[in-house]
Order: structure tokens, then C-alpha cells, then sequence
């Protein structure tokens, strides 16, 4: 058993030239703040945004943001700005947010679970439609709106389930190998939380998420913040 304690089929939609077009991966990462600010700014009833607004609320320079959205052939009107239900939906056709995507998570421990409960997944496009582990005394139990499945169904639960997106949430110990049936079941595009580098085919999208690597480098910019010789680039310095 290993629970732990801490792809791809698509709608038979045709691409849009922004989604089919390479943008770089600095300009993706930031579309994906942006997206986050025009959601917001449509709940709050926005009409439109300036490129400045847009930038000060995702924190990005306005030059970054002007020049992003000119790879969606999104200018803007001088004095007028953006129209965010407009810019909303091209943003989220370039990311692919406007295809079906159906998310399996393999490994029911702690992390598994909190992200099979977490429901910002649904309000940003992905469906969760599985949950895999190999402790017998989690099998069919039910967390969130899920039934965990036995991994040794893997290949036919994602199937039956049309996943084409995986979560690893998994000990570095058997990621690897389950990493190659996923790969193997038809799955391109996984995201893997487990403590070690996986190999896929150049064909399959593996993104890794290392919380500690992260927090290593939080520690070494902190313990730069606590030079005296920084003291007066700080707030109220």
C-alpha cells in the first residue's frame, strides 16, 4: 500500500489559431494571472480593464501585459482599454480551458484527498472524475463526490472515466512505474507531486510541483532579507 501523508483526448472542437500558436512559457504563466483577475473582475460586474489595472492586479509589469495579449491579437483601444468578458474568453481559449478536461488523481493519502476536494478545480475547467490507491482499506470509501478505485483497475477506470489529464500524489518509490501505465493507458499530460524525476516520452507534458525545493528557495531569499546591508530596500526603510 502506499497512500501518502503529505494526456491527452479532447473535444473534437477545432483548435483556434491562439491555442494551435507556441507562445512562450513566461507569457503562459503570466495569461494564467490574468485569466484569474478578469474571473474576478467579471463577478464583480467590470466591463473593462485598463492594461495598467490588469497589471498592477496580477503583478506584472503593463509593458508584460500588453505585449502577452498581442500574441492573442488582443490590443486594446487607447483610452478605452480591454473588454474582460471578451478577453476572458480568448485567454481561456489560448490556455485550452475551453476543451473538456477530466482529471484522475492516483494516491489517496493526505494530499490526494485534499485535491479531490478541492473545488477550485470545477470553476477553472477541470473535472475531477477519479481517484486511485493501493490500500485496500481505502477501497470505495468516498471522499469529496469520489469513490476510490483500486490502482490495479488503473487502465480501465481511466478509460471508462475518459480521463485525460493525471495527478501523481505519489512516494517516489512507485511513481516512476505508475507514471509508465498512465503513460501507457494513452494519458499525455500529468502533473506529478512526487519527490522524485520522472521520465516520460518527449510527446507527454509532465509538470512537477517540489513544495520543498520551493520552500528552499523561500529560505534563501528570507535569510537575504535578514542582511543588514538590504536594509534600506525594505518596506518603510
Amino acid at each position: 500500500m502506499w497512500s501518502v501523508t503529505l494526456s491527452t483526448a479532447q473535444t473534437p472542437e477545432e483548435p483556434t489559431a491562439e491555442a494551435a500558436r507556441q507562445l512562450p512559457p513566461a507569457t503562459v504563466s503570466r495569461l494564467t494571472l490574468y485569466l484569474r483577475t478578469l474571473n474576478a473582475l467579471l463577478a464583480e460586474g467590470t466591463e473593462r480593464v485598463s492594461s495598467e489595472a490588469l497589471a498592477e492586479s496580477a503583478g506584472v509589469g503593463s509593458a508584460n501585459v500588453r505585449k502577452d495579449l498581442s500574441y492573442l491579437g488582443s490590443y486594446g483601444t487607447r483610452g478605452v482599454g480591454y473588454e474582460v468578458a471578451h478577453l476572458s474568453r480568448k485567454i481561456a481559449q489560448a490556455l485550452g480551458l475551453t476543451h473538456e478536461w477530466r482529471v484522475a488523481i492516483v494516491g489517496a493519502g493526505n494530499l490526494g484527498r485534499a485535491l479531490a476536494r478541492y473545488a477550485g478545480f470545477e470553476s477553472r475547467g477541470f473535472d475531477v472524475v477519479a481517484l486511485f490507491d493501493a490500500d485496500q482499506m481505502l477501497m470505495g470509501t468516498e471522499i469529496g463526490w469520489l469513490r476510490v478505485s483500486d490502482v490495479a483497475d488503473l487502465e480501465s477506470v481511466l478509460a471508462k472515466t475518459r480521463a485525460n489529464m493525471v495527478v501523481l500524489a505519489l512516494p517516489a518509490g512507485v511513481a516512476q512505474s505508475v507514471c509508465d501505465r498512465v503513460v501507457g493507458a494513452g494519458i499525455h499530460s500529468i502533473l506529478s507531486f512526487a519527490p522524485v524525476a520522472l521520465t516520460v516520452p518527449a510527446y507527454v507534458n509532465l509538470r512537477k510541483v517540489d513544495m520543498a525545493t520551493e520552500l528552499q528557495i523561500l529560505a534563501y531569499h528570507a535569510q537575504r532579507l535578514q542582511d543588514p546591508r538590504l536594509e534600506e530596500d525594505r518596506p518603510g526603510a
